[in-house]
């Protein structure tokens, strides 16, 4: 394995981390007004995610930078032709962070209600947004000879880029329910394993068809073959054992299956994509790859380094967090601070 290769893999290990992670935090968010039916409801379901939240955002930043300083062609080309879609991202995040932390400021109801709705908003609109550009990422783009994007904001709306929105919602919305079940107590975590039940149903309708619009969509015959490599039995496994695990009530193992679909479902948007980091719809030839894209073999070199030593600290760090936060949160108001 190479240093571009290399590269290449921390870069997707490290957004597919962000896509688990905050996967389960998006989805608190979403379910936030199906779920809390009054103020302390809703605050025990922003608590079971309080400790967890800014310290999972981490990873997409990390995964930037890392894309910046490994792969600037890439960088240049995905920031500057998805500038409109990334800004509205960026506003998603701000107005979820902002009502995560503004909520419990004031004890006025009306105060509470806007930002509990900038916290659903917010979640909302970043799932639908990253599913959206990271379909239209293996889907691939209009790429010209001189690595620009040439095509316009509307483009990215297409089809298939919105199916993936769509279905990286119910992902995430399903894994944060779960997470639900697993993190609370009484009346909110039987509801939670309801709802998840649910959306479990419609899971199983909706990500094998999206399955199938990808092979239809993209070149993943091509690149990988009809089965590939066990990845699909991996989806259909795990998505058949969370619903059974969901109906017995045993969150922590259905919470497991949630976490595997997402990270069966990046490694192969990623193996799609390699040894492309982002592909032409005008000319094959024209794709940004690891070795087009990428910065010197210097460069790479001293990053390795850094992140060799680096890398184990932000792993003990985030395990332990989740380690001392990781009790049941209970509806009781004066543990309440979201």
């Amino acid at each position: 394995m190479d240093l571009n290769t290399l590269w290449f893999v921390l870069i997707a290990v490290l957004f597919i981390v962000f896509f688990l992670l905050e996967g389960f935090d998006f989805g608190v968010g979403i379910l936030l007004p199906f779920l809390g039916r009054d103020d302390v409801q809703r605050r025990v379901l922003l608590n079971a995610i309080g400790p967890h939240w800014d310290a999972n955002e981490v990873w997409l930043l990390t995964a930037g930078g890392a894309m910046f300083a490994a792969f600037p062609h890439w960088y240049a080309t995905l920031f500057s032709g998805f500038y409109l879609a990334l800004f509205l991202l960026l506003v998603m995040l701000v107005l979820r962070g902002v009502g995560l932390e503004f909520r419990g400021k004031r004890p006025e109801p009306a105060w509470r209600t806007l930002w509990d709705r900038c916290v659903f908003v917010g979640s909302l609109g970043a799932t639908l947004l990253l599913g959206v550009a990271f379909a239209n990422l293996v889907r691939g783009v209009a790429i010209d000879q001189q690595m620009q994007y040439v095509g316009g904001f509307w483009a990215l709306l297409n089809p298939y880029a919105l199916a993936g929105g769509v279905t990286t919602i119910l992902l995430f919305a399903l894994h944060g329910a779960v997470f639900l079940a697993l993190k609370t107590t009484g009346e909110i975590a039987g509801r939670a394993l309801l709802v998840a039940g649910r959306l479990w149903w419609v899971a199983l309708v909706a990500l094998p068809a999206f399955a199938a619009y990808t092979y239809l969509e993209t070149d993943i015959l091509d690149r990988l073959g009809v089965v590939p490599g066990v990845i699909p039995l991996v989806v259909v496994a795990a998505l058949v054992t969370a619903g059974y695990l969901v109906r017995r009530g045993r969150a922590g193992l259905a919470f497991g299956m949630t976490a595997l679909l997402i990270v069966a479902g990046g490694t192969t948007m990623f193996m799609i994509l390699y040894p492309r980091v982002m592909i032409s719809t005008l000319n094959p030839d024209w794709s940004l790859t690891i070795y087009t894209a990428s910065s010197s073999p210097y460069t790479l070199t001293v990053m390795s380094i850094v992140a060799l030593v680096l890398v184990p600290f932000v792993l003990a760090y985030s395990a332990w967090s989740f380690w001392v936060f990781r009790k049941r949160v209970e509806a009781r108001p004066e543990q309440l601070t979201y």
